[in-house]
């Protein structure tokens, strides 16, 4: 079996990568989502402290 017979996968490359990228694409979204999501609550956090020390 050669690298490119591999790759090709019996005839069926177009699915297996297609699922392979399809999957990683979904798990960086679900990685990346709460990141900004945290970054996003401790900037409103922040800014109430902010506010709150200045009154």
């Amino acid at each position: 079996m050669t690298l490119l017979d591999f790759l090709d996968m019996d005839g069926y490359y177009l699915y297996v990568w297609l699922s392979f990228g399809l999957a990683i694409v979904v798990m960086l979204a679900l990685v990346n989502g709460p990141m900004k999501r945290k970054k996003q609550l401790l900037k409103q956090l922040g800014r109430k402290k902010r506010r709150g020390q200045r009154t």
